[in-house]
C-alpha cells in the first residue's frame, strides 16, 4: 500500500503543478498514470509542439514544459506509478481513499484530485476483424520508441501528419529497412512541406506510397507477416511487413472515471469553482477533466484549479490549523 497526502491520478502539466503547489503546504503527493512516462498529452502525443499561452514564455516546447514543471516539482519528491491506469476508487470507515490500479497497485490518502485531462486515449482503430490478436505482436497506434523498428519493413496508414511525420523519419534516418505508406485518398490532411517530402522520398523510391487504397486484412501466425491491401482501381495486393502502424488518431474517453460515483456532464466531471471539489468530499477534479459554468480548457486556468484544491485540501487534512498564504518571493521554496 503506498500512502501520501494527496493521490493525483493524472501526471500531465496541471498533475505535475499540482505536486509543487502542494509542496508547498508540506503536502505529499503520488500521480497515477496510464502513461509510461509524466506529461500527459505533451509528452505522448505532441512533444515537440510549441505552446505559446505560457506566462512568461512567449513560446515552450510541449516536451520542455513538462521538463520544467518535473524540475520545479523535484524538491517535493512526489511518487509515480506510470503504465498503470487508476480503475477504482474505495473509501474507508475512517475517510480515506483507496485507489487500484489496472495492475493491483494500491494507493491510500484522505485526498483525491482527478488530473485526468481529456480522459484516457484510445487509438482509433481500422475495421479489420482479427486486428485485437495482433496488437502488440506487431500492430502498434502509437510510435513511442522507433528503434523498435530498426532495421524492419513498416506499413503506416493514415492521411495526417503523424503519418507523413513517422514515414519520413523512419525512412530518412534510416531506421526501418522498408515503409509503406497506405492511404485511402489521393489527397492528404498533414502539412503540404510533409506531404511534398513523402512524393518526393517516394519519386526516389524509398518510400512506397500507395494512395486510394486501404488495409483491409492482416496475415501471420500470431505474428504479423504482411497485411492485404485493398486498391480502388487495381484491386488486393499483398505486402509483406514486420509492423503494421495505423496513424488515425486518438479519441479521449472518461474510461473508469465515469464509473466512480461522480457527477458526470458532457464527458466531463462537474466541479464547485470555490475549490474544484466534486461531489464527493475528498474528491477534485482539475484542468480539462472537469466542468463548469464558463470553463475553459486551457493548461494556465488548470494551474489556477490546482492551486484553490490545493488550500482546500489543506484545510480538510488539517482542519485544526490556520493556513497563511507564504510567498515564494519572501520565502524561497523549501524542499522535503
Amino acid at each position: 500500500m503506498i500512502k501520501t497526502d494527496i493521490i493525483i491520478i493524472g501526471a500531465g502539466p496541471v498533475g505535475l503543478f499540482t505536486v509543487f503547489e502542494a509542496g508547498l503546504l508540506k503536502l505529499h503527493c503520488h500521480l497515477i498514470d496510464s502513461l509510461p512516462q509524466p506529461g500527459g498529452q505533451c509528452s505522448e502525443i505532441y512533444p515537440k509542439k510549441p505552446i505559446y499561452d505560457i506566462p512568461g514564455f512567449p513560446s515552450i516546447l510541449a516536451g520542455e514544459l513538462i521538463d520544467n514543471l518535473l524540475a520545479q516539482a523535484s524538491p517535493f519528491k512526489p511518487g509515480f506509478t506510470l503504465g498503470e491506469a487508476a480503475i477504482s476508487i474505495d473509501k474507508t470507515e475512517d475517510n480515506q481513499f483507496i485507489v487500484t490500479t489496472v495492475k493491483g497497485t494500491q494507493h491510500q490518502a484522505p485526498i483525491v484530485m482527478i488530473a485526468g485531462g481529456l480522459g484516457v486515449f484510445e487509438p482509433r482503430k481500422p475495421p479489420i476483424d482479427n486486428i485485437v490478436d495482433y496488437e502488440d505482436n506487431g500492430v502498434e497506434y502509437i510510435i513511442k520508441d522507433p528503434e523498435l523498428y530498426r532495421g524492419k519493413r513498416c506499413v503506416i496508414a493514415g492521411g495526417g501528419d503523424s503519418a507523413l511525420d513517422w514515414s519520413i523519419f523512419l525512412t530518412e534516418k534510416k531506421i526501418a529497412s522498408e515503409v509503406a505508406l497506405v492511404h485511402r485518398s489521393s489527397s492528404f490532411r498533414g502539412h503540404l512541406d510533409s506531404v511534398q517530402k513523402v512524393i518526393d522520398l517516394a519519386d526516389q523510391g524509398k518510400i512506397r506510397l500507395i494512395t486510394e487504397a486501404e488495409v483491409t486484412s492482416i496475415t501471420g501466425n500470431r505474428k504479423v507477416e504482411g497485411v492485404v491491401v485493398s486498391h480502388q482501381k487495381e484491386g488486393e495486393m499483398n505486402v509483406a511487413c514486420d509492423h503494421f502502424i495505423p496513424l488515425f488518431g486518438l479519441k479521449p474517453t472518461l474510461g473508469p472515471i465515469s464509473d466512480w460515483g461522480l457527477e458526470i456532464e458532457k464527458n466531463a466531471i462537474k466541479v464547485d469553482t470555490l475549490d474544484y471539489s466534486t461531489n464527493i468530499p475528498g474528491i477534485y477534479a482539475i484542468g480539462d477533466v472537469n466542468t463548469y459554468e464558463n470553463k475553459l480548457k486551457l493548461i494556465l486556468c488548470g494551474f489556477h484549479e490546482g492551486t484553490l484544491a490545493v488550500q482546500s485540501a489543506f484545510a480538510r487534512i488539517h482542519p485544526d490549523k490556520k493556513n497563511i498564504l507564504k510567498y515564494t518571493t519572501v520565502n524561497g521554496v523549501q524542499g522535503f
